[in-house]
């Protein structure tokens, strides 16, 4: 339970707060200790901060270097706490810890930034921090990631207000392991946090072994998200689902949609042509040149915003009726392993051919799949293994081959007949497919209800599989890859479950990997009217029981307070 006392928390997340795990981690919990009387100073970049409902005031600095605040003058019910949301003078350099576009900003990985370009970004940011503890003297701290939240913290706080430092796994993961040069920065900031929290035991352990901090493990904590249930719940039945869809088509209609487009479609199939005959010819163009290409379309749109035409493709999934519908939600990179679910696609049709694949979000690796589609809907395999063996390339980075996938070509190729059968099930498949960019949480509410599936399919270790929690709320089975954080939360969505339905929850990355998640997704959609119904009812069951974003607060205030007895171990 909460303190009754009202208390003040600074959160310094230094990221937006839409789209990524981590923004949305930041921007409920903000949202459940405001709900539990508590008062927030949030420090980040979310430039929309005054278009979320639960935020009363934005703090910025003017060119004098003095912090203004605006009050929004929003009368709130009593009982309810304060969010001012803090815009720290950063400019527009933001280090990130996987490469992407960001309205408004020169995102680019933390190792592409020089020893003067960061302490610029550590000093702007440690500034901003003191002087919001100056204005309003918080009881205690939250660090996001492992760098740089903790060590801005750290060297702002200077020990005269606790800390937590909360690590999701992304900055550990793509930053401090494979680049030393970070890691005395996680020593410092971690270290000197009071107690640490961790979405998962593999995160835990991860953390362990990178960072060697004497007596860590007396100071982890598990504190993984959680899921708004009371926003995320299943529709009554199929109907209410589709009619809770065609309301998310008309809200998206009224949004602005400077996302993907027709222009960029004319610029992706012609780019498409060039790679076709690049997969012929050697030397007609190389990885490094198709990179620079990606990168340059990208420009050109809202890489983070809701396709153009996102409205009308949900009308068409709307009047398709009870077609079987199965999602992704997530970032398009290379990390998530969208590729494994598009390969897979093929062997879904081929025992569903009416089956609809729904993919939203947004992302660097959004070109790669279009043409990956693309290849596979015209039955090219050659061309399709062409982009496989590029992999990252496709998303603007180096190459690096797509093994799982490039393994189930190599599988297909050396059976003539399982080969064609691929291929003709491939044949016309972008059709089924629509994408829609990043919808944000409020409309993904009403979109998750009508899948008779969701994919969390991630190659690269996560924290945590918020996601899937989410899906299961609705009553959705999640289908994920079998590892990390992920695996441990399947394995508690599990204890409710019969051997035969737990089975279809998750599949191993290991070779055959998209021959497993094909032969999941048809699992679940063969499963009966009778079978389905408890499998959603016993997930949202064990939803409800295991996440919740007001559990995620108790967790922090528990942890900031050292009420070790409150919290579990990893």
């Amino acid at each position: 339970m909460l303190p009754a006392s009202k208390m003040r928390i600074l959160n310094f997340h230094g990221y937006l707060l839409r789209g990524t795990g981590s923004n949305v981690y930041n921007a409920e919990l903000a949202r459940a200790l405001v709900a539990a009387g508590h008062d927030v100073d949030l420090v980040c970049q979310e430039k929309n901060a005054k278009e979320l409902e639960w935020v009363d005031a934005l703090g910025t600095w003017d060119n004098t270097g003095a912090l203004v605040v605006e009050d929004f003058g929003i009368d709130r019910p009593d009982g309810r706490g304060h969010c001012t949301v803090f815009l720290p003078p950063i400019a527009d350099q933001l280090p990130v810890y996987v490469q992407d576009n960001y309205k408004g900003f020169a995102a680019r990985t933390f190792d592409q930034f020089d020893d003067e370009e960061l302490e610029f970004y550590i000093a702007r940011n440690v500034m901003a921090v003191k002087a919001v503890v100056e204005r309003n003297r918080p009881d205690f701290a939250l660090a996001n990631h492992m760098v740089m939240g903790p060590y801005i913290l750290a060297q702002a706080l200077g020990g005269e207000v606790p800390y937590v430092a909360k690590i999701h796994g992304s900055a550990m993961e793509y930053i401090v392991r494979p680049h030393p040069r970070f890691l005395p920065y996680a020593r410092t900031g971690v270290g000197e946090a009071r107690a640490v929290l961790v979405g998962s035991r593999h995160i835990a352990e991860r953390a362990w072994d990178t960072l060697r901090i004497p007596g860590l493990e007396k100071r982890i904590y598990l504190g993984p998200p959680g899921v708004d249930i009371e926003r995320f719940r299943p529709a009554k039945n199929a109907e209410t689902a589709l009619a809770e869809l065609a309301g998310v088509a008309e809200r998206v209609l009224e949004l602005p949609r400077l996302g993907y487009g027709p222009g960029q479609k004319v610029a992706t199939d012609a780019f498409y042509d060039r790679v076709r005959t690049a997969a012929r010819m050697d030397g007609m163009m190389g990885y490094a040149e198709v990179a620079e290409e990606i990168a340059g379309m990208q420009t050109t749109y809202e890489n983070d915003g809701i396709d153009s035409g996102a409205g009308d493709a949900l009308r068409e999934l709307v009047a398709a009726g009870d077609a079987p519908v199965v999602l992704y939600v997530g970032k398009l990179i290379v990390s998530k392993g969208v590729d494994l679910l598009v390969a897979a696609w093929p062997l879904v049709r081929n025992a569903y051919p009416d089956a609809r694949l729904l993919i939203t979000g947004f992302g660097a690796y959004r070109e790669g799949l279009e043409m990956l589609i693309s290849a596979l809907s015209d039955g090219d395999l050659v061309t399709a293994r062409w982009i496989a063996a590029g992999g990252r390339a496709f998303e603007g980075g180096e190459a690096e081959p797509l093994k799982l996938v490039t393994g189930l070509f190599d599988a297909l190729e050396a059976d003539d007949d399982a080969l064609a059968e691929y291929l003709e099930a491939a044949r016309g498949m972008r059709d089924s497919v629509t994408f829609v960019g990043r919808l944000e949480h409020d409309l993904l509410t009403g979109v998750i209800p009508v899948a008779d599936c969701e994919i969390v399919p991630s190659t690269f270790p996560e924290a945590f599989g918020m996601v899937a929690a989410e899906a299961a709320a609705c009553g959705v089975p999640p289908i994920s890859a079998e590892h990390s954080g992920l695996e441990e939360v399947t394995a508690e969505l599990r204890e409710r479950l019969s051997g035969a339905s737990a089975a279809l929850l998750s599949f191993p990355l290991t070779p055959g990997a998209v021959e497993l998640l094909a032969d999941r997704i048809r699992g679940v959609l063969a499963l009966s009217a009778d079978q389905r119904a408890e499998l959603s009812a016993r997930l949202v069951q064990s939803a409800e029981a295991r996440f919740s974003w007001a559990g995620v607060a108790r967790e922090l205030v528990a942890a900031a307070e050292g009420d070790s007895d409150s919290l579990r171990r990893p």
